[in-house]
């Protein structure tokens, strides 16, 4: 494709130097292949205009810049790398998204159980349906590692490129509030933007709530859908009625679009009735918790705002019995039970502690950590949440990466130190999930919270392969129990 028409319907270019064949599009100077259009990104650490000349070396044919070089190829000047490469990666793909429904959904908590249940919703009502989100990108029944929340633009519309060519009517993808901020969707348009919640998380990108709800907000204006389906329950939500679209809300404790009456809650799931305008319907979901009647709402509202029959809605709520990593309850014939969850922030771990307590007959245990490289306040935080809500807890290490797990650890502890509940330090998590185990009896519930689908745990840059299922697997064989 011609360099001149990848960069033709973008406003942003102030300067053209030059036409190139363009095959690919890269960002990273290590991975530039012959004929690559290649963007020049500067970034907190490193800056991609230091490595245009290797990127040339390597084959490329044309480079994206916010500063002039001394590099002998057509250059295209921009003030935004970052929102160049985004309109720039569309026009190269040929638009994938404008033959889709596209549907996103933003917030702290419940974007991934939510993309799960607007899937089924949508496989229900006859679309073929793209995902993409944390825990894997889906083509149909295909499924991907995923690697980012809301990939870079490149890798998005080579996504959404392949599911145009595959057949997809529909994508529900989760949109970070990181790739808001990095303009990863710049140009793009939804049909549905879904709100769930805010709480606090990733401050350390942010550096404080205002910042992260902002980031968030922008997505819920003229520029990026055409109508946002908010949690009215949630205060920030206050913020993103008056954006310039149509609004449909829903909750539970206030009067809105849509209401959610009766609601039961037990171990094997929820149900109530849903009212959305003055339509009825009866839910009876699968998945247990009061945050899932908020995911089914938002889910159910924003499908039903596209047009979709509450006849979908329901069969494909009530068809969803397990999302990865969220609530997932372990097959380990034992006296007690373990669950994954990937609550890594305050509110999410809140949320599931008090949701298991519901059926927790005996004693709650949390086995737990905190990321390093990342938020540093919310460490006590989530520490005197536990120590609140678990019997008894278990502090260990999560993805450390480049700190020191007892750093993080010690940290915690200076929230947990403040309630009356026992708890012990095992930084190896493999082992601080066996000392749970031996510890349990009959009735007791262990959660084992932070890293739900992951396969992995990060040491200083390095990712061990750490999938909690096996883990637990392997002890309860270690331990004559499987």
């Amino acid at each position: 494709m011609l360099l001149s028409e990848i960069i033709r319907e973008y406003e942003g270019v102030r300067e053209a130097s030059g036409e190139a064949d363009i095959r690919g599009l890269c960002y990273d100077s290590r991975k530039v292949k012959e004929g690559d259009l290649y963007f020049c990104l500067p970034g907190q650490r490193v800056d991609g205009h230091e490595f245009a000349a290797q990127a040339k070396e390597k084959g490329a044919a044309a480079l994206v810049v916010e500063r002039r070089l001394d590099v002998e190829l057509p250059q295209v000047l921009v003030d935004d790398a970052r929102c160049a490469m985004s309109y720039f990666a569309q026009s190269f793909y040929g638009h994938p998204a404008r033959s889709m429904v596209m549907i996103g959904i933003t917030g702290t908590k419940g974007k991934t159980t939510s993309s799960y249940m607007i899937r089924s919703i949508a496989k229900t009502a006859g679309h073929k349906v793209g995902l993409i989100g944390t825990v894997c990108t889906m083509i149909g029944e295909e499924t991907y590692e995923a690697t980012l929340t809301t990939p870079e633009s490149v890798e998005l519309q080579r996504l959404l490129a392949e599911m145009r060519d595959k057949g997809c009517t529909l994508c529900v993808m989760e949109v970070s509030a990181h790739a808001l901020a990095q303009r990863r969707l710049a140009g793009m348009h939804y049909d549905a933007a879904l709100y769930t919640n805010l709480s606090q998380d990733h401050l350390d990108y942010f550096g404080d709530m205002e910042t992260y709800r902002k980031a968030k907000a922008v997505f819920f204006t003229p520029e990026y859908t055409s109508r946002s389906i908010l949690n009215m329950d949630d205060d920030t939500s206050s913020y993103l009625t008056d954006s310039g679209v149509p609004v449909c809300g829903f909750g539970v404790a206030v009067a809105t679009d849509a209401c959610a009456r009766d609601i039961e809650i037990s171990e094997s799931g929820v149900s109530y009735e849903l009212d959305w305008k003055g339509l009825e319907v009866q839910l009876n979901l699968h998945l247990a918790g009061l945050f899932n009647v908020y995911n089914s709402m938002g889910a159910a509202v924003t499908c039903l705002e596209l047009g979709m029959s509450f006849q979908a809605v329901k069969q494909g709520l009530e068809a969803v019995t397990l999302v990865p990593g969220r609530i997932e309850t372990l097959d380990t014939h034992t006296p007690y039970k373990i669950i994954l969850d990937y609550a890594h922030a305050p509110a999410a771990l809140e949320s599931v502690l008090k949701t298991v307590r519901q059926f927790t007959p005996g004693r709650l245990i949390c086995v737990f950590g905190c990321g390093g490289g990342r938020d540093k306040e919310k460490r006590p935080i989530m520490g005197e949440i536990s120590g609140r809500l678990a019997d008894y807890s278990v502090l260990t290490s999560d993805n450390p990466r480049g700190e020191d797990p007892m750093d993080i650890i010690r940290a915690i502890e200076k929230g947990i130190a403040l309630c009356n509940t026992p708890y012990d330090v095992i930084e190896n998590r493999r082992e601080a999930i066996r000392h749970a185990m031996q510890t349990a009896g009959p009735g007791d519930v262990i959660v084992l919270a932070g890293k739900g689908n992951e396969t992995y745990q990060e040491i200083k840059g390095v990712k061990h392969p750490f999938d909690e299922r096996v883990v637990v697997s392997e002890l309860l064989a270690e331990m004559g129990l499987d």
